[in-house]
C-alpha cells in the first residue's frame, strides 16, 4: 500500500466527511427504530454511546493526520491509503473495523459505509 499525503485541508474535509457519515448512519437507525446510539460531537470528536452503555468513540488527530477509535475492544489508528483509511497495526479498512466494532457493542449487526 502505498501513502497519499493528504494537505491538511484534504486531511480535515476527509476526517469530517466520515464523522458526517457515521452520524448520518446512527440517525437513520433511530429514525427507523433499528436501534437508539445516542451521539455527542465536539469538533473532531465523535462519542457513541450504546443502550448497554458501552461507547465507541472516533478522535481526529491532526497533528498525525489519523484518525483514532476506542472502542471496547481497543484503540484504533487510520491513516489514509489507496484512497481508504486503515488500520496502522492489521491493515483493516475503517468503515469495516467501526462495523464489527458497533456490531459487537450493540449485539445486533450494523453497518457502516462511506457516503462516497
Amino acid at each position: 500500500m502505498s501513502a497519499h499525503i493528504l494537505s491538511d485541508a484534504e486531511y480535515h474535509r476527509a476526517t469530517a466527511a466520515i464523522l458526517a457519515a457515521v452520524e448520518s448512519h446512527v440517525d437513520r437507525w433511530l429514525d427507523d427504530d433499528v436501534i437508539d446510539i445516542d451521539t455527542h460531537r465536539n469538533g473532531g470528536v465523535l462519542e457513541m454511546t450504546f443502550p448497554n452503555g458501552s461507547k465507541i468513540i472516533l478522535n481526529t488527530q491532526a497533528p498525525l493526520h489519523e484518525l483514532w477509535m476506542a472502542a471496547r475492544a481497543g484503540g484504533h489508528h487510520y491513516r489514509f491509503l489507496d484512497g481508504q483509511w486503515v488500520d496502522t497495526r492489521d491493515g483493516s479498512e475503517f468503515f469495516a473495523s467501526l462495523s464489527k466494532q458497533a456490531t459487537a457493542q450493540a449485539g445486533q449487526a450494523l453497518v457502516f459505509a462511506s457516503a462516497a
